[in-house]
C-alpha cells in the first residue's frame, strides 16, 4: 500500500511539475534505453542516465536520438497574445476637494477620561 502511494505523489509531481511536452517524450527514452541495452548487455538504467545527463552534451553516433530524450533540448514553444481595445469611456477630474478642513475629535479619544496620575508613569525618563 505505501509502494501505492509512493507511486501516486511522485506520478502527481512529476505531472504538476513538468511540461506536458517532455512527458511525451518518455517513450523515447525507453525506446533509446532499449537500444543501447542491446548493444551493451551490463547497461543499467542508472549508467544509461549517467550517459546521457550527467556528462554534459556528448558528441557521438546517436546525437539526433540523444536529443528527442526529456530535457535534452530546449522546445520552449509559448506565445503571447496582447488585445489593446480603445477606450470606450472618457473621465474628467474636478478638483473640488479641500484638504484643508478641520475636523472635529471625537469625545471618546479625549484625554479628559484618564487620570493625570497614569499619564506620568508613561513619560520618558529624566535626567536631573
Amino acid at each position: 500500500m505505501r509502494k501505492f502511494f509512493a507511486l501516486s505523489f511522485l506520478a502527481l509531481y512529476v505531472f504538476t511539475s513538468t511540461e506536458f511536452h517532455e512527458i511525451m517524450k518518455l517513450p523515447n527514452l525507453v525506446s533509446h534505453y532499449n537500444e543501447h541495452k542491446e548493444e551493451n548487455k551490463d547497461m543499467s538504467l542508472w549508467k544509461f542516465l549517467c550517459i546521457h545527463y550527467a556528462h554534459g552534451d556528448v558528441m557521438d553516433g546517436d546525437r539526433d536520438k540523444d536529443m528527442k530524450l526529456p530535457y535534452k533540448s530546449i522546445d520552449c514553444h509559448s506565445s503571447t497574445l496582447v488585445v489593446t481595445l480603445p477606450p470606450t469611456h472618457q473621465f474628467e477630474f474636478q478638483n473640488n476637494v479641500n484638504f484643508h478642513e478641520e475636523k472635529e475629535q471625537n469625545s471618546y479619544y479625549k484625554n479628559s477620561s484618564y487620570s493625570d496620575n497614569f499619564i506620568s508613569i508613561w513619560q520618558p525618563p529624566k535626567i536631573g
